[in-house]
């Protein structure tokens, strides 16, 4: 094998950005694209003379390909390895003898279409500041069926009126606050919620770019389209399988991300025969223009998906400007007109005598015993001037809103609006940028009705938990960051104090009401934290006894060398360091399955295990 061939297929590739992942070529994804006989990838490897000459064999007239072979040197480490993977490899972080990072059952940087990727998606879950580089990145395809088990839950509390309370059982009515990683929650909940819920609304993270100043929350939003794409792909699919059939999801993103959303969720929620693709909101996010930089954007975006043709929009509340143009009156209230003669949409002649004694020939947009029917019935205006036009009357009172269009301006809210009021609710600054209470509950307001499902597995503030429970629909709300317990769990018991900001006034909330709060239960997922926490190598060195007896550790790795080269260990750097030692954890046991929720092993109380035998029904 020749360094040479390798340094020629870095070349060769310098310019299709695929095969590039920070800065390095991701060896992987050729190798999946030789194995699939992409026939681009072939042509110009083999349009190289030294890769021709190296891997393609004249037998009898016939030219013969060796791709295994090509693949083996790829796979061979020893000319492109860094410190990390050197060590990584000689640990035995391998499967079936071949390195985890080229073993095709096996995804390391989520390049594919087709794997499952949990998603670290706090900032610090990004070991190494790099994009696609995170601690839960290695997910075995025949074990994904152990890492989505559902999983038990923990720190199980009711809040309502009087406070907090333990409880060892669920009704199905009860609102549910879950504190745990998104895609294991959606695949807990999918046990239990399948084809119940009938709105979703989300607001996922979608920024591409190491700063970004407008980031509305905490999350680890530099992702690569690829991985990202991946992050969505698996959460969705899930989301669809809790729909209901006449279920609706509405995504809220930003011109980073939108074009690609858009292709993905088609895919999701469309086919070739059914367009399930209802369309897309453009919402201005901002009071203000910026004059910071070249281009000032001052939109988002909302796609709405159905899961089938059942499923409709309902109408919105009018607007106060359409509220003005009831402007006449009668004995029964206020009313607008409405055309009966209509040039291009009439469709009935026939004559008819106004009140002035004029005869009016259509065309009618109804027929002449309609019309004589509202007369009847005092439901026709009759002009008094010019031809004497009749018209019919539109009561508001009967008027049951408007159907949604394609742009809400700044009277849906901004996202300025949005974090005013969770300002206020706290008396400080809690987040720079937040979804108002007004779009959320439009949004509700389209996609639901009263006792529905609502669910939200990016919670951020609980700004649609927060709505939901003032509108009176059940509620989900899924969220792993630290602040649901200083902000969204808060929040929502100001909500059942009866708070008055938001929609508050809008919808006469008075309080009331209460939902359940729970955790996923931690297994090395509760390790995985303690390490990223770690700032210094000696802080992290204390750790690693806690890692060996305490964690459930992956049965590949052979730790008789770990701890014959802690030499070569302690000259990684720290996010190196941090990123071998989680990755000798078993990553299907980030968090306890619900079906280990006896075992003595794990010290749930009686309440817990209860608990949860009632959620998922003591199967």
């Amino acid at each position: 094998m020749s360094a040479n061939i390798l340094d020629e297929i870095s070349e060769i590739l310098s310019g299709v950005e695929k095969y590039w992942i920070n800065e390095k070529l991701a060896k992987q994804i050729i190798i999946e694209d030789l194995r699939n006989n992409d026939t681009k990838l072939i042509s110009k490897l083999l349009a190289n003379k030294s890769i021709n000459e190296t891997y393609v064999q004249d037998i009898d007239g016939y030219k013969i390909f060796d791709k295994e072979s090509l693949i083996s040197l790829l796979r061979y480490k020893n000319y492109w390895q860094d410190s990390y993977t050197k060590y990584a490899n000689k640990i035995g972080l391998t499967v079936e003898g071949k390195y985890l990072n080229y073993n095709s059952d096996v995804v390391l940087d989520f390049p594919f279409k087709d794997c499952v990727f949990e998603g670290g998606m706090t900032k610090e879950d990004s070991i190494l500041k790099n994009n696609e580089k995170f601690y839960n990145e290695v997910i075995a395809k025949e074990e994904i069926d152990t890492l989505l088990s559902p999983k038990a839950f923990t720190k199980v509390k009711k809040y309502d009126k009087n406070g907090q309370h333990d409880i060892k059982s669920i009704e199905s009515t009860d609102n549910l606050i879950i504190k745990g990683n998104n895609l294991f929650s959606l695949f807990s909940l999918k046990k239990v919620y399948k084809k119940k819920v009938k709105s979703i609304i989300i607001d996922p993270p979608y920024y591409f770019n190491k700063t970004k100043a407008a980031d509305s929350f905490d999350y680890n939003s530099n992702f690569n389209f690829s991985t990202w794409l991946i992050f969505m792909k698996n959460r969705l699919q899930t989301a669809r399988d809790l729909l209901r059939e006449d279920g609706i999801i509405a995504i809220m993103i930003g011109i980073d991300a939108y074009e690609y959303l858009k292709v993905l969720a088609d895919e999701i929620f469309c086919s070739d025969t059914k367009n399930n693709y209802i369309g897309t909101i453009t919402w201005r996010k901002s009071d203000n223009q910026s004059n910071i930089g070249t281009f000032s954007n001052v939109i988002d975006y909302i796609l709405l998906y159905r899961k089938t043709s059942n499923a409709t929009l309902n109408r919105i509340p009018l607007s106060e400007k359409a509220k003005n143009e009831y402007s006449y009156e009668d004995n029964n209230g206020k009313f607008r007109r409405g055309i009966l003669l209509h040039k291009t949409r009439g469709r009935y002649y026939y004559e008819l005598k106004t009140k002035m004694g004029t005869t009016l020939n259509g065309p009618w947009m109804k027929t002449k015993e309609e019309i004589e029917k509202l007369d009847n019935e005092g439901k026709i205006y009759w002009t008094t001037r010019g031809d004497g036009q009749p018209y019919v009357k539109i009561y508001l009172d009967d008027t049951k809103g408007q159907i949604p269009n394609d742009f809400w301006g700044i009277e849906f809210g901004t996202n300025q609006r949005g974090a005013n009021e969770i300002n206020k609710l706290f008396n400080k600054r809690v987040f720079n940028f937040a979804k108002p209470e007004k779009l959320i509950k439009s949004l509700v307001d389209i996609t639901s009705s009263q006792n529905d499902i609502v669910l939200d597995f990016f919670m951020g503030s609980a700004t649609t938990q927060a709505v939901a429970h003032k509108m009176n629909r059940q509620y989900i709300g899924v969220e792993q960051m630290d602040y649901i317990n200083t902000v969204s769990i808060p929040r929502l018991q100001k909500v059942i104090e009866g708070e008055q900001g938001g929609v508050s006034t809008d919808l006469d909330w008075q309080g009331g009401g209460s939902f359940v709060y729970v955790e996923l239960a931690k297994e090395n997922q509760e390790i995985v934290e303690s390490l990223i926490n770690c700032g210094t190598k000696e802080e992290l060195s204390q750790r690693i006894d806690k890692l060996l007896n305490d964690g459930v550790l992956n049965y590949e790795v052979d730790f008789d060398k770990f701890t014959s080269t802690k030499k070569e260990f302690h000259e990684l750097e720290l996010e190196d360091q941090k990123e071998v030692l989680i990755r000798l954890l078993d990553n299907n046991q980030l968090y306890v399955n619900y079906s280990d929720i006896e075992d003595s092993a794990y010290n749930f109380t009686e309440d817990e295990i209860a608990f949860n035998h009632s959620f998922y029904g003591g199967e």
